[in-house]
């Protein structure tokens, strides 16, 4: 089935515009709009590509929604498709970030973020949380042993090694794939070794500084990040902070929220760095690096997405790499939690907690309450974070 140009860029604009609080709702809207209301793909056919797209690296949902456009409308539709998705999100985070991020905001709006900020730690245990049982209900035997193993590492890595953790979620993957062959063959150390080492050989050599460096961050975010959405934040982190100081502790907290509250995928933290480094121009370059893969994997392989599905090789990467993403998730929340520098900022992150944990409020209900908290507390004229 073919489907106008103007009614692909009409649909998937309004979602780009309304698609609030991340993958799940992403995946729900797409199916009502797909799948129930329109008829445009089957059912069977819209789950399989559910689980196609989890077996890629980068933004699920944002795949996902191109991968549906790609079937209604072709490469044309695709690309429309997926930029209408995007693009509402980018323009709101560029505007956000450059109230934020600005050299002397008001109190106020510090305050807001301050308070967002706050709460992301209990997001990053949210979204680990969620992610946990079906990665583990994946494995079975022995290979759960090495789940845990792999989750322990990534929780390490994130909270230690910063921007190299994209080399140990890599090097999971490649482990499981040996793992599993030399179980079949005896020689799947070394065959994992051979179609792993130029992923391993990019991942240990980011760009020195500059625009290179930002676009090595977009690139590991759009590239090679394993998992949930929230795994950029332990992959960018290390870089946008202790590397290169693009921001401060505060400031990423705070260009974390801004991208759970703001439409579309996630992964538009990335444009608040992009921006944080090198102003509009560093924030679409960050875009366009990092959501280039999901494009790029969905024009050049989506025919081959059921091949994808049964290829024993990329599950068992994804079956090292994706509990290694989630345990850096976690981990994400000891560096998260250490930035707060204020006890107001400590009691909100404890009732984001019990919001998001024990009574399963939603994440951008959370962190809007989280920003009012701290807009209280500037006009108040209570301490803020520099």
């Amino acid at each position: 089935m073919r489907v106008p140009v103007r009614t692909i860029l009409r649909d998937w604009g309004r979602l780009g515009c309304t698609a609030f609080g991340g993958p799940p709702t992403h995946i729900a809207l797409l199916r009502e709009l797909c799948v129930v209301r329109r008829g445009w793909i089957e059912h069977r056919d819209f789950e399989d590509a559910i689980a196609a797209c989890n077996l890629l690296p980068g933004p699920a949902s944002t795949q996902l929604s191109i991968f549906c456009a790609w079937r209604v409308g072709g490469p044309v539709g695709a690309v429309l498709g997926g930029l209408g998705f995007v693009v509402p999100g980018l323009v709101v985070m560029l505007i956000l970030a450059a109230i934020f991020l600005a050299s002397s905001p008001p109190e106020w709006v510090r305050g807001a973020g301050a308070g967002a900020g706050a709460a992301v730690a209990a997001v990053a245990v949210q979204a680990a949380a969620g992610l946990m049982p079906g990665s583990f209900a994946r494995v079975a035997g022995g290979a759960r042993v090495r789940w845990v193993v792999y989750l322990a590492l990534g929780a390490a890595a994130s909270a230690t090694v910063g921007p190299w953790l994209v080399v140990l979620l890599v090097a999971c993957g490649a482990v499981e794939v040996g793992w599993r062959r030399a179980l079949d063959s005896g020689a799947g150390a070394r065959h994992a070794a051979m179609h792993a080492w130029p992923l391993l050989a990019a991942a240990a050599a980011p760009a020195a500084g500059g625009l290179g460096a930002l676009a090595w961050v977009a690139l590991k975010v759009g590239a090679l990040s394993y998992g949930g959405g929230f795994v950029i934040v332990p992959l960018m982190q290390g870089d946008a902070v202790g590397r290169h100081h693009w921001l401060t502790d505060a400031q990423f907290n705070g260009a974390v929220a801004l991208g759970q509250v703001t439409p579309g995928p996630v992964i538009h933290t990335v444009t608040a760095v992009g921006y944080a480094a090198a102003g509009v121009g560093g924030g679409l370059l960050a875009a366009a690096i990092a959501f280039a893969p999901s494009f790029a994997f969905v024009l050049l392989g989506a025919a081959r997405f059921d091949a994808l599905r049964g290829n024993a090789d990329v599950r068992a990467f994804l079956d090292g790499a994706g509990p290694a993403a989630i345990g850096a998730i976690l981990g994400s929340t000891v560096a998260l939690a250490a930035a707060l520098s204020q006890a107001w900022q400590w009691a909100v992150l404890a009732g984001a907690a019990v919001l998001l944990l024990a009574l399963r409020r939603g994440v951008v209900v959370t962190l809007l309450l989280a920003g009012a908290a701290g807009v209280v507390v500037a006009l108040a004229g209570g301490p803020l974070p520099r």
